[in-house]
């Protein structure tokens, strides 16, 4: 076992949404105590404390997708409506905007000369603050819908860590806030299938980063202060994509991975094998999420599948259906299940049974994942329809729809009561631009 890492305060200026710098004290901090439960489940005690106004690795500071509900992000916009600012940004990604502090975080890559780096802007103006290469060629991508920085880096308020295939190996890098890089680590060999889209996931003193894939890969867990690794496993020698999920479920913390024709569970503290069972395909893209008791996955290849398996080892598959749920993750909210297909069909089924209890076609296809922010799900397609509807079993209940962007792969990131949204704009001669904008009531 590793000794815990200490109590670590910090203060961090923010601006806020009318662009009034305040001084917030212990914006984000690490804390042995657990912190409370959330509405579907327990928190995991990772010794992390979030501050509301922040968003510090994929899917949100639950991991799940839900953001702070005492907020009030805009249902209303477009390139010119509740716009509080805008950047373009160099080069290609579809890695989600990582909020800490004063600053935002995304990865994006240079496909002509294969550099892949780290981005940092003001969050209250959008200036850029630095551009980190992290490596100079060597980026790896196949799919057109692919791109060489698809990640969504994590945050401990210390360091930056982001995960890139490059020049046939996953390598997770470590910078400071200021852009330093600090350390560098090989997980293992890599060979690109159809890209590389997993984002690493913060536990106490670690990063736990996965690298499945043809070859073999590895999930591994690092040091986050040294890149050294504390534990490591080897992974099927088989394609896939999915992120690294933490979530407490059956009474403890697990580190959940689907894919590989499994859905595997871990101890994140020292890599052991907790159970694993069938119930997810070889190619899954999607984050889990978990109601405490079930683990809900999703793939789309070598068939389309969305299932419920117990989380307490007793390798029961307690419902599975045939939809579509690709690569959208899905959200869960007082006993049910919300998302988007890939074909763009929102839907909503009961978590404990899967019974589909309605389903509306938006239009479009999605490879962006919703965010539900209280009773509401913000979801945006590949063409930039962005739409918001409601988080309610009875009935399909559409509260807006907007226009933002050409195309759209990356999740926006929802807090503050501001959306921090990566699109990309298309000239008429199909030149394209990637465009960070912040959103918010105006």
């Amino acid at each position: 076992m590793r000794n815990p890492i200490s109590r670590l305060t910090m203060v961090v200026g923010r601006m806020l949404l009318c662009n009034a710098v305040i001084i917030c004290a212990a914006s984000f901090h690490l804390a042995s105590e657990a912190q409370g439960d959330e509405p579907d489940q327990q928190r995991v005690a990772d010794g992390f404390k979030v501050d509301a106004g922040d968003w510090p690795w994929w899917r949100g500071p639950n991991r799940n997708g839900t953001a702070p509900a005492e907020q009030s992000p805009p249902t209303q916009f477009s390139e010119s409506e509740n716009v509080l600012w805008k950047v373009n940004l160099p080069g290609r990604g579809h890695g989600s905007p990582t909020v800490f502090g004063d600053k935002v975080f995304l990865v994006t890559a240079d496909e002509t000369s294969g550099s892949q780096s780290v981005v940092c802007v003001d969050r209250g103006t959008g200036e850029t603050k630095w551009n980190k290469v992290v490596h100079e060629t060597g980026g790896m991508w196949k799919n057109s819908k692919a791109s060489a920085a698809s990640c969504t880096p994590a945050c401990d308020g210390q360091r930056v860590f982001v995960n890139f295939p490059n020049s046939d190996a996953l390598i997770t890098t470590a910078l400071d806030l200021d852009g330093n890089q600090l350390w560098q680590t090989s997980v293992s060999a890599y060979e690109v299938h159809q890209g590389y889209g997993a984002s690493p996931a913060l536990y106490k003193d670690m990063v736990i980063v996965t690298s499945d894939n043809k070859l073999g890969g590895a999930v591994a867990a690092l040091d986050r202060s040294t890149g050294e690794v504390v534990w490591r496993q080897t992974r099927p020698s088989k394609p896939n994509y999915s992120s690294p999920v933490l979530v407490h479920a059956d009474g403890r913390d697990q580190l959940i991975l689907t894919g590989c024709d499994l859905v595997v569970s871990y101890d994140p503290s020292t890599g052991e094998v907790v159970w694993e069972t069938e119930g997810a395909t070889t190619e899954c893209v999607t984050s889990t999420v978990t109601d405490g008791q079930l683990i809900y996955t999703s793939g789309g290849y070598p068939k389309n599948h969305v299932s419920a398996v117990r989380a307490d080892g007793s390798n029961t598959l307690v419902w599975e259906n045939s939809s579509r749920l690709y690569v959208p993750s899905l959200l869960i909210r007082d006993g049910y299940l919300y998302g988007v297909l890939d074909e763009g069909i929102a839907f909503c089924w009961s978590a404990a049974t899967g019974e589909e209890k309605w389903k509306s076609r938006l239009g479009g296809n999605f490879s962006s994942s919703p965010v539900l922010v209280g009773d509401q799900v913000y979801a945006t397609n590949e063409s930039g329809e962005f739409f918001v509807f409601a988080a309610q079993p009875d009935s399909f209940k559409k509260i807006a729809k907007n226009k933002l962007g050409d195309q759209v792969f990356a999740t926006p990131t929802i807090v503050n009561s501001q959306i921090f949204h990566r699109v990309a704009h298309l000239d008429q001669s199909g030149e394209r631009q990637e465009v960070l904008y912040c959103l918010g009531n105006r």
